[in-house]
């Protein structure tokens, strides 16, 4: 136990060492430089810090669970993401850095009014306060509560072994995102991206050799423990679920269409994400952010997927099957990770979870400041006065989400679901507000509050009245195209009153010449996608 806790507080102590000698002398006074980096990210550092502002504790429990409670469906939620991000290159990122934007919310403003901006911003600070940040910060203190066992070693009840974890990720996550501006966020998420990898990948190989002994090998372990899932679990390893499936399994026509819907809101339009993109040197680097990103989706069933089955098989095999779906991937890691690297593998859980808390953090505070702070308080404002209202309130926020955060262990297990069901409640009305202003040009200001509203109301009612009978997915599955056809009927009507298309204003922010490489790429990583749904299918290991 000393050895883990030494090498984890090495390994967490030199992360914020790397971060603070390559962000020491940028320029964190203006208002740019402290919520944009200056708009100076390379691709590389764009790419970690966008893996790692999306997976946490909430996926690598959350996705587990779902794929030990199922089969191999979940892996949609990373698969098809890889698609979604090369939308984020090809079609979003051209015209986010075309208009010069900090966050989402002001190109809605740029594309409707200023009414607009402020309805989101509002509705996008809530769903971060109240939902996404609390998810994060609890799920999190949970791994380290199953792993390490904090409430026994101090003397402890777990839910108070939460509190005082949720404390500690707030304080240390707020760090970085308060008094380190997003350079700080960015750079840590990449070295963090570095040890995720290796440190996730290690785990289904781990976890095959032991399920290979447990299984009776005398040979190859990994191999054999492979071949014992594929000639037992086959439906486990199934990537295709009926249509008439239910969450946690992925019912496979919503794959072309409600989950992805779900991943292009995600990778498309969230602002946590979108800001490492607009804080890019130049549209190349931006696209070759979001692109090497889109390659690490493709593999990311590897230890957001995979391990689940493992668990299941494993468990099945020893007679010691957990209860819930959000204890297999504890479990598991308690199982398979030899003790001197149990400290290594805790800074990169820890890793996770502070990027993706510090990233939530610091696109709350951005837009605070500068769509609703700088637009409607205090429009004469210095940009030292940006920075330090960003500081203060990024201050109250992470106060507020620390309270939040641990009444979450009240809540039904299924983290990943309910994660991923409750943020499309605002979600999916910014997805048809910002990509039906780039396709219709002929909109009314209010057309996409209409949206937001009409959105709101109607997934509401199906979630109080229907989601325990009918797929999450196939609700959106019929919102997106009906909010897109609302938007049709208003675009064409509004024709006669605004006969003028409008038409997008380039700002000159970055350069805008395009990576020559990103078709080249994206063919690539489409080849990819096909190929790892063709091997977790009926055709391949999935077959029955």
């Amino acid at each position: 136990m000393l050895w883990t806790v030494i090498s984890f507080i090495g390994f967490t102590i030199a992360v914020a060492v790397i971060s603070y000698f390559k962000t020491k002398d940028d320029d964190q006074t203006t208002a740019e430089g402290y919520f944009l980096a200056g708009r100076g990210l390379p691709g590389i550092v764009i790419a970690g810090s966008l893996l790692l502002t999306n997976i946490s504790a909430e996926q690598l429990v959350g996705t587990n669970g779902q794929t030990w409670a199922s089969n191999m469906s979940a892996m949609a939620f990373e698969v098809v993401a890889a698609v979604s991000c090369l939308i984020l290159a090809l079609f979003a990122a051209p015209r986010y850095l075309k208009s010069g934007i900090s966050t989402i919310p002001e190109m809605l403003g740029i594309r409707y009014d200023r009414t607009t901006k402020l309805w989101f911003s509002i509705a996008y600070i809530f769903m971060f306060l109240f939902v996404q940040i609390p998810v994060i910060l609890y799920s999190g203190s949970l791994v380290f509560e199953n792993i390490f066992g904090l409430s026994g070693i101090i003397g402890c009840s777990k839910l108070q072994s939460i509190v005082i974890l949720c404390i500690a990720i707030t304080v240390i996550g707020s760090c970085y995102a308060i008094f380190g501006g997003l350079k700080a966020v960015a750079v840590s998420d990449t070295v963090n991206g570095i040890l995720l990898i290796i440190g996730g990948f290690m785990i289904p190989f781990l976890a095959l050799n032991i399920l290979g002994k447990a299984s009776g090998s005398e040979g190859f372990a990994m191999a054999d423990g492979m071949r014992f899932l594929m000639e037992h679990y086959p439906q486990k390893l199934n990537s295709v679920s009926p249509a008439t499936a239910l969450a946690p399994e992925v019912p496979w026509p919503t794959i072309f269409l409600g989950l992805f819907f779900l991943c292009t809101q995600s990778w498309c339009t969230h602002q946590s994400f979108i800001q490492r993109l607009l804080a890019a040197k130049n549209l190349k680097e931006a696209q070759k952010g979001a692109m090497f990103c889109a390659c690490m989706k493709i593999l990311g069933f590897l230890y957001l997927a995979l391990p689940g089955v493992i668990a299941y098989a494993l468990f099945e095999l020893q007679g010691n099957q957990v209860s819930g779906m959000d204890d297999a991937y504890p479990q598991l890691i308690t199982q398979v990770v030899p003790a001197p690297l149990m400290g290594f593998f805790a800074a990169v859980m820890f890793g996770a979870i502070i990027s993706s808390f510090n990233s939530v953090l610091n696109s709350v505070n951005t837009m605070f400041t500068m769509d609703i702070y700088y637009e409607f308080i205090n429009k004469d404002a210095s940009q030292e006065k940006l920075v330090s209202v960003g500081k203060k309130i990024g201050v109250v926020f992470a106060l507020l989400a620390m309270v939040i955060g641990p009444m979450i262990y009240f809540f039904p297990s299924g983290l990943k679901t309910f994660l991923d069901s409750f943020v499309m409640l605002i979600g999916l009305p910014v997805l048809s507000g910002v990509f039906g202003g780039f396709f219709f040009k002929h909109l009314p200001k209010y057309a996409a509050r209409f949206i937001l509203v009409f959105h709101i109301i109607i997934y509401g009612l199906f979630l109080i009245t229907m989601s325990s009978s009918v797929h999450y997915l196939w609700a959106i599955s019929v919102l997106l195209p009906l909010e897109f056809l609302i938007l049709y009927f208003m675009n064409q009507r509004n024709k006669t009153k605004q006969p003028e298309p409008w038409v997008q204003q380039d700002v000159q922010a970055v350069d805008l010449t395009p990576w020559k490489y990103r078709w080249v790429l994206a063919t690539i990583v489409v080849i990819g996608v096909v190929i790892v749904y063709a091997a977790f299918s009926p055709l391949g290991m999935g077959s029955r």
